[in-house]
C-alpha cells in the first residue's frame, strides 16, 4: 500500500452510515472515495476563504 496513505476508524451510526453508502453508490463510488471527496471539498472551501493551509 502507499505509505502516504493513511487509515482512519470512523465511528458513525449504522443507519446514517448505511444512507451514506447508498449515495456513495449512486454517485458511482465506494464509501471511502465518496468520503474522499467530501474532504477535498471541505478542505476547498476552508483554503478557499482562509487561504492556503501549509503543512509541514
Amino acid at each position: 500500500m502507499d505509505e502516504n496513505l493513511l487509515r482512519y476508524t470512523l465511528r458513525i451510526d449504522r443507519d446514517l452510515f448505511a444512507k451514506f453508502r447508498y449515495i456513495a453508490e449512486y454517485q458511482g463510488r465506494s464509501a471511502n472515495k465518496e468520503i474522499e471527496q467530501h474532504i477535498k471539498k471541505c478542505v476547498a472551501q476552508f483554503e478557499e476563504k482562509h487561504g492556503k493551509i501549509e503543512i509541514k
